[in-house]
């Protein structure tokens, strides 16, 4: 399994070069990109719009502020315009992206994972066959006006690792996002880090809001819902997780997420369409 941190081998053109959502003042503009036919990785970059990262198939992990996003299936990245992020994405993954002009919304005012409904998904889906020039009066206006409003009453989820500024916790965030089946201890991370169990179980706790047990979970959660998405096998990711069974790693993502990882993705992933392993228009 690829850690957090792999880059993709063979160069290919940046999604960041092939589209500039801040060329229109259009309250939302959607483009859909295959990363099959670009690179995975998405250097740190910034713009006036907020966007929201849609992923269709495969999933794709964000990088904003001091929080690491996984954009399962049929979830969205929200992320308010103004706040660098990167990302990285599996190779098969198919994304939606919907850009929006501040204030055009009432959308969060910081990063978050959303639910995202079928109506939304299949809005977003058609605004994406639009131009981004579309005439500010036109049929595709009045869906973004609509599209918008639905996606404001959407629920958070949490698919979110806070991995903080701090340099120490930092440091034990990139070590395990590197190698999540690392299972030192608190204490053996304390003495890593040249600090107290104590102190470092308080300033877990005020840095990320959780105590490591449950951070390193959240953090395996990530990197789960990343790797079966990417079509990686359940008894794979529990070895690479560092699980003794797969039952064991099943039984925490039943208790974190409600359903077994198979029951999971067949209630979110979309049923394929005619066309849909068509090449990106980019």
């Amino acid at each position: 399994m690829k850690s957090l941190k792999t880059a993709i081998r063979v160069p290919m053109e940046s999604v960041v070069s092939v589209f500039d959502p801040d060329l229109t003042r259009l309250p939302a503009v959607a483009h859909r990109l295959h990363f099959s036919d670009h690179e995975s990785e998405v250097p740190l970059h910034v713009h006036r719009k907020g966007q929201l990262i849609l992923a269709l198939h495969g999933a794709v992990t964000c990088t904003a502020g001091n929080e690491i996003w996984i954009v399962p299936p049929n979830c969205g990245v929200w992320i308010p315009g103004g706040v660098p992020h990167s990302a990285r994405a599996t190779a098969n993954a198919q994304l939606n992206y919907l850009f929006v002009e501040p204030e055009a919304a009432n959308l969060p005012r910081s990063s978050c994972t959303l639910a995202i409904s079928p109506l939304i998904r299949e809005m977003i889906e058609r605004l994406a066959d639009e131009r981004a020039d579309y005439h500010a009066d036109s049929h595709a206006a009045r869906m973004a006006r609509v599209l918008l409003d639905e996606l404001a009453e959407m629920p958070r989820e949490r698919f979110n690792l806070p991995i903080s500024s701090h340099p120490k916790i930092r440091a034990i965030a990139d070590a395990l996002t590197a190698e999540p089946s690392d299972r030192r201890t608190l204490s053996d991370w304390a003495k890593t880090v040249a600090m107290s169990e104590r102190s470092l179980a308080r300033l877990l706790i005020r840095e990320t809001g959780l105590t490591f047990g449950r951070w390193r979970q959240q953090l395996h959660l990530v990197v789960a819902l990343r790797e079966l998405a990417s079509g990686e096998a359940v008894q794979n990711v529990a070895a690479e997780l560092g699980y003794e069974s797969v039952n064991a790693f099943i039984t925490m993502f039943k208790k974190a997420l409600g359903s077994t990882p198979a029951q999971y993705f067949a209630q979110r992933h979309p049923p394929a369409k005619a066309g849909s392993n068509e090449p990106s228009r980019v």
